[in-house]
């Protein structure tokens, strides 16, 4: 019975820290002992380069919103690589004066981005996906974190749109964008996204085609004693999934990829102290979360009338999946998003990770 009590508590300490208590303390240092970064309106040649796979429906409005940015045209490329597009894509992207089509074969985002990083020159690169929109001095605001030598790395503030259906993803992002903010401003961000990010040209890693740049590049950045950073005056827009269901789909692909990285791709070493808690508290442990549940609501059922922490805990699982079972949005989302890193774990364990990658339902 005590091993058993002992899992209760680390599981319910583990979950109670990541979730609640870290976001919290990262704020709280952040204010204390804030790590600032030098900015100022510098114009580096840019080179903007958008992956795409099919993306026939919306490339025209992406190039368009690219090239209405305010930034010197002279200083600024604008790159569509193509991973094998079989519509369109291409040739509608050709279509607009200035902008340069890289055709790859079928490789997945990152060989895409890699092979046209490797095709340009600009001091910057910078990349955005298909799908979304960036405000007009995005780029500027973007760039401007560049001026501090320390830099590498930046990403902007994506701003979920409002879901078509019953999607709470816009919440739990609200909550994502805060601690992000807190840890940039401590030491640095510990994941991006893929609608709007940087990076300094000589920084640039080509990594495992099957990771992503969203959570490699951060970490392996500051493995390089560089800086991830935060800037949420660079800001772009994006439709999310139209349900919680759909997000699962969406998310269960994401923590497959994430699920390889946390295993395979050597996270920990060189962090330092700060970061390396960063990393063990909002990517391992938050990715741990749908083991540490059954953990705990397994231990909770095994412990039941031992003591009334453990049935009051035992008795919020319960309400939680009720909850969930009954529709309510949040409880739904939270129940899904979390069974998803198990469900994700389990299909990298049984048959690995691809690197290709198919657009997200009802983004578009």
């Amino acid at each position: 019975m005590v091993a058993v009590e002992a899992l209760f508590w680390l599981a319910l300490a583990a979950l109670a820290w990541t979730h609640v208590l870290y976001p919290a303390f990262a704020r709280a240092a952040a204010s204390v002992a804030p790590r600032h970064v030098r900015k100022a309106d510098i114009e580096p040649t840019v080179a903007v380069i958008v992956a795409a796979y099919n993306e026939e429906s919306v490339i025209a409005r992406r190039l368009e919103n690219l090239l209405e940015l305010d930034y010197p045209r002279e200083k600024l490329q604008i790159v569509v690589s193509s991973d094998a597009s079989t519509d369109r894509t291409e040739e509608i992207a050709l279509q607009f004066p200035g902008v340069r089509v890289v055709s790859n074969p079928r490789g997945g985002k990152v060989a895409a981005q890699n092979r046209a990083v490797r095709q340009t020159s600009s001091e910057i690169v910078a990349f955005s996906d298909a799908n979304c929109t960036w405000s007009p001095d995005a780029l500027r605001k973007l760039v401007r974190a560049f001026a501090d030598p320390a830099v590498a790395y930046v990403c902007g503030r994506l701003r979920l749109l409002r879901a078509d259906g019953s999607n709470k993803e816009g919440a739990y992002w609200r909550y994502e964008l805060a601690v992000r903010d807190a840890e940039s401003r401590l030491a640095s961000v510990t994941g991006g996204n893929g609608s709007i990010y940087a990076v300094r040209r000589s920084d640039y890693a080509e990594v495992d085609p099957r990771f992503g740049h969203d959570l490699s590049l951060p970490y392996l950045m500051v493995q390089r004693g560089r800086r991830a950073v935060y800037e949420p005056e660079a800001q772009a827009w994006e439709k999310p999934t139209p349900t919680n269901e759909t997000e699962y789909r969406r998310k269960v692909r994401m923590f497959e990829h994430c699920w390889l990285i946390v295993l395979r791709g050597k996270m920990l070493r060189r962090l330092g102290a700060v970061y390396g808690l960063e990393i063990v508290s909002h990517r391992h442990l938050r990715y741990a979360s749908g083991a540490l549940h059954v953990v705990l609501l397994g231990s909770s059922l095994a412990l039941v009338a031992q003591g009334v922490v453990y049935d009051v805990v035992l008795g919020a699982q319960l309400a939680l999946l009720a909850a969930a079972a009954a529709g309510v949005g949040i409880a739904r989302y939270y129940v899904l998003v979390t069974w998803a890193t198990l469900v994700a774990l389990w299909n990298y364990l049984r048959r690995g990770v691809p690197p290709t990658w198919e657009a997200a339902e009802g983004t578009r």
